[in-house]
Parts: C-alpha cells; sequence; structure tokens
C-alpha cells in the first residue's frame, strides 16, 4: 500500500455508446444502445440516456428494446473505437511507462513510475489534466479514480462516474469502503454476495468485523483470506504494463438455429480464420485448438485437440477444428460457435503434414477446383455466404433479401457510407432492398435524412471519420498497429455480447 495517492484508474464514460453519439451530432443527449440487433443480440453498451430506462449492458436486446423503444439501437464498430482507445493510450503513456490497459476504454497507471506525481497535490492535478487533454483529442469523457493502491482506485472511478474525478487519501480507505455493498469489491457476484447475505454480512464493514477466519470458513482459504484483505482496504498488486495472454478465440450466436451440417462446417472454418488473424495481430502461435458448440437447448459442449507443436496457420487450425466437429452431434441445432487457440508461444512449429497437403494440391492444376477439400476462393465465398445471412436480421433484411443482395452491398445500422453527391453519413435502417442515410458529420449540426436503393453505386460503407477535427498539418488518428493482447480481448468480449454480426468486417 502507498503512502500517497499515485495509482490511477481511468474508465471512459459509456465508451461505445457516447463515440456513436460523438459521430452523429442527431443522437447527442438522445438514448443510444449498441450490440448485436438480431434476435439473440446482446447490449454492450448504453449511454446514460438510455440507462434511465433500465437499459444496461449484458441485457438481452429485445429486453433493451421493450424498456427503451424510441432509443437508437446500433451495431458496433470497433474501427472507430479502436481508433479512439490508441489516442486515449497515448495520452497515458505520457503520464507514466507503465499503464496497464484493461480493455479498449479502461487503463491502471503508476503515475509514480513516470514521475508525474508523489503526493496528492500532485496526483489531483494529473488526473484533471488527463481528463482536460481527453477531452480535447477525442471529445469524449472519461472517469479518473486516484488511490494509494489498483482496488482503491478502480472503486474511486466508479464512484466519480459520469465525467468525475475521486481522490482516496491513503488512511481513508475503511471509511470509505465500510458502508458499501459486499458486491463493490472485485471478485464478489451474485452467488458469493447472496451467500455473504445469508450469513448476515451486506457491507464491506460487516466483513471486516467477521474476521479472516469466520470468512475462511464460508468462502474457503483462498477467497476468504484474500476478501477479507480487501475489506480492510489492502491491495498491494503493482501496475503491469503487458498481461500475457492465455488464448485467443472468437465465437458467434446465431440469431436462427444451425441445422445444415455444411453451413455449421462452413462458420467453423470462418471462425477458425478469425481466429488466426486475431492470433497474427497479436505476433503469437498456440499450440492447442478449442471447439466450443452451444446446441439448441443450451448444452454447451467443448472439445480440443493438442498440435505437435505451436502454429499460425489458418489450414491447420481449420483442418483440426473440423475433426473436432465431427465428434459433436449437431442434429438438434446450433446456436452458438467458438473456436480458440491456447498454449500461446511466441514462435511456430509449421506442420509438415499439412504443408506436404498444400504442396500436392498445387502440384495438381488438373483437378477440378470444387473437388479440393481446402480451395481458398470456394471457402471464401462460403463464408460471405454465412455473414451475409447472419447480418440479414441486423439490417432489417428478411431471409429472401439475404440471398438477393449481395454480402458486399449490406448496410449495417450505425456505420459509417459516403454518397458521392451528398457527402459522408451513417445507416440509420436498411431493408427491402433500400438503404436510409443521415447525412452528417461529428462536430457538424443535425443532418437531413435521405433514402436510396441498396444498389445504388453512388452509395458505399467509409471508414470512420475523426471525432475531432486534426490540427492543421496532423493526423487525428494514431498510426496503425497491430491490437494489443488486451484490444483484441477487448473486441472479443465485446462481439460475443454483440451478437453474430457484430464482429463483421466491412468492404
Amino acid at each position: 500500500m502507498r503512502s500517497a495517492p499515485t495509482i490511477l484508474h481511468l474508465d471512459m464514460d459509456a465508451f461505445f455508446a457516447a463515440a456513436e453519439q460523438a459521430a452523429k451530432p442527431s443522437l447527442r443527449g438522445k438514448p443510444v444502445v449498441v450490440g448485436g440487433l438480431g434476435p439473440r443480440g446482446v447490449v454492450s453498451t448504453a449511454s446514460y440516456e438510455a440507462r434511465r430506462f433500465g437499459v444496461h449492458s449484458a441485457m438481452p436486446m429485445g429486453q433493451a428494446r421493450r424498456l427503451a423503444p424510441n432509443a437508437a439501437y446500433l451495431v458496433p464498430r470497433f474501427s472507430l473505437y479502436r481508433a479512439v482507445s490508441e489516442q486515449v493510450m497515448e495520452l497515458l503513456g505520457r503520464l507514466s511507462p507503465l499503464v496497464e490497459p484493461l480493455s479498449l476504454d479502461e487503463a491502471f497507471v503508476d503515475l509514480e513510475a513516470g514521475g508525474t506525481a508523489d503526493d496528492t497535490a500532485s496526483a489531483l492535478a494529473a488526473g484533471e489534466r488527463l481528463r482536460r487533454d481527453i477531452r480535447a483529442v477525442t471529445g469524449l469523457s472519461g472517469s479518473v479514480g486516484l488511490a494509494g493502491s489498483k482496488m482503491l482506485a478502480k472503486i474511486g472511478s466508479e464512484q466519480a462516474k459520469p465525467d468525475g474525478l475521486l481522490l482516496i487519501e491513503p488512511g481513508t480507505e475503511r471509511a470509505l469502503l465500510g458502508p458499501m455493498s459486499v458486491r463493490t469489491l472485485p471478485g464478489v457476484g451474485p452467488a458469493t454476495g447472496d451467500h455473504l447475505r445469508r450469513a448476515g454480512m451486506t457491507t464491506v464493514a460487516d466483513l471486516a468485523e467477521a474476521g479472516e477466519d469466520e470468512l475462511v470458513r464460508l468462502l474457503g482459504k483462498a477467497h476468504g483470506a484474500s476478501l477479507y484483505r480487501m475489506a480492510l482496504g489492502r491491495d498491494d498488486r503493482a501496475v503491469v504494463s503487458e498481461r500475457d495472454a492465455k488464448s485467443v478465440s472468437v465465437e458467434d450466436t446465431f440469431d436462427v438455429d444451425l441445422h445444415d451440417r455444411v453451413r455449421v462446417r462452413t462458420e467453423v472454418d470462418r471462425l477458425a480464420d478469425r481466429c488466426v488473424e486475431r492470433l497474427r495481430a497479436a505476433g503469437r502461435s498456440g499450440r492447442t485448438v478449442v471447439l466450443k458448440v452451444r446446441r439448441y437447448d443450451f448444452s454447451t459442449l467443448t472439445r480440443s485437440e493438442t498440435l505437435r507443436g505451436p502454429t499460425d496457420d489458418p489450414g491447420v487450425v481449420r483442418e483440426a477444428a473440423g475433426r473436432l466437429l465431427e465428434s459433436v452431434d449437431t442434429t438438434g441445432g446450433v446456436r452458438l460457435l467458438g473456436v480458440g487457440v491456447t498454449g500461446l508461444a511466441d514462435f511456430t512449429q509449421e506442420d509438415l503434414f499439412a504443408q506436404a497437403a498444400a504442396d500436392e494440391s498445387a502440384a495438381a492444376p488438373h483437378a477440378p477446383a470444387d473437388d479440393r477439400e481446402r480451395e481458398p476462393a470456394g471457402a471464401e465465398r462460403a463464408a460471405g455466404d454465412g455473414a451475409a445471412a447472419s447480418g440479414a436480421a441486423e439490417s432489417g433484411g428478411g431471409p429472401a433479401e439475404a440471398s438477393d443482395v449481395p454480402a458486399e452491398r449490406r448496410f449495417p445500422a450505425g456505420h459509417d457510407v459516403r454518397h458521392r453527391e451528398f457527402g459522408a453519413g451513417w445507416v440509420q435502417g436498411s431493408g427491402l432492398r433500400r438503404v436510409t442515410v443521415r447525412f452528417e458529420e461529428p462536430g457538424s449540426a443535425p443532418g437531413r435524412v435521405r433514402t436510396f436503393w441498396a444498389d445504388d453505386p453512388d452509395l458505399e460503407l467509409s471508414e470512420p471519420l475523426p471525432l475531432v477535427p486534426a490540427v492543421a498539418g496532423q493526423s487525428s488518428w494514431p498510426a496503425s498497429r497491430p491490437k494489443s493482447r488486451s484490444e483484441s480481448r477487448s473486441e472479443r468480449d465485446a462481439g460475443r455480447s454483440g451478437g453474430s454480426g457484430s464482429g463483421r468486417a466491412r468492404p
């Protein structure tokens, strides 16, 4: 425990929804919900205006629509969120070399390690300066907690929300924590909280008074001892600049259960390719391939296969996932599929058998493309068909439209477009082969709405615009770079809550 509040925790306020409001002037001050828009979609982030209606993250999207029927419902745009996150992380890096990102919108900073602060006054000045800089660079707000430990700094930022700062002076921890609910402490979820409530402990002060022996008796040695230390405000964990990822995975929930075995295999291949993309972006390889299947009755099966050595070859991962799929009964229907890689390493060991098969296929040009087991163009077409079908519900179209409109002409709600005549805008909705666009940009007045045919050649999907105009001669976005492990993990979690189409890349 430090004698000065030199550990800072930053948590951006309703990050995804706030970024959408900043990008879309017509949505400012209005309820906005970001997540998967299909029947099985889940809320990723809700703006504070939407939270007044009871909408919150991890809520089923159908329930959110009932609570806030007039809110704007948008598909996540991770390219925008990553770009803004890089701007924020760059500002944190100016404070200290020890920055521990927890997700795209959250991080710890060791101010003492950067020489930025060594007492209460300097820590407070650093926190206020950071909030001003974030507002100036991104146009968004973040809440800051300052304390002598990571646990208390995180509690401070939560108490300061939205758009606030709370400094917890060392020595005042127990007085602050005492009246708080036991659920405030890390590791106390609904089940543990209910167990403690039945034992007569509802506040942090109750835990401190109960003593370590009683908590160990109730919760076990490790959990009980840890909880008692936290109840006393003790936390000596250090800020680490990069935590080692243990696995990389992707998964999709489908709007309609999949019954066709060929379609299921196509989706597994597509997920394997996405998994390898993230694996390579993190500069890693993996030895064990994991397949996750959630069936129609919510039963979840996990199968794994350990390879002879680490690999980042998409063909090897696809083949391993395919073999695992053959051991799973999917006849009743599949609602979720996932592919992951564990046993990560910083090197690869080529699969000689897979390489030999690829060489043999390449040496046989007389073989028809459709008869090859792994023909890249065919696999790409199949993956595109799968993405199109899962995205139809999000864009407002039905199954018939999914087969009529090419995948490259789908316009997910909330995504950026550019029209040759009217300029930049965003998709308000699409369906029945039409696209409704509001033409406005960050910083502009609310724009006009126009509707186009989905095959209008003058209308194209585009990249997000910076939320704050660039200073003359400088770019608003940081230079592109591979995603860090924490960023990949955050995107995977949000994509998981976002439903079947939330992680789909745009042309």
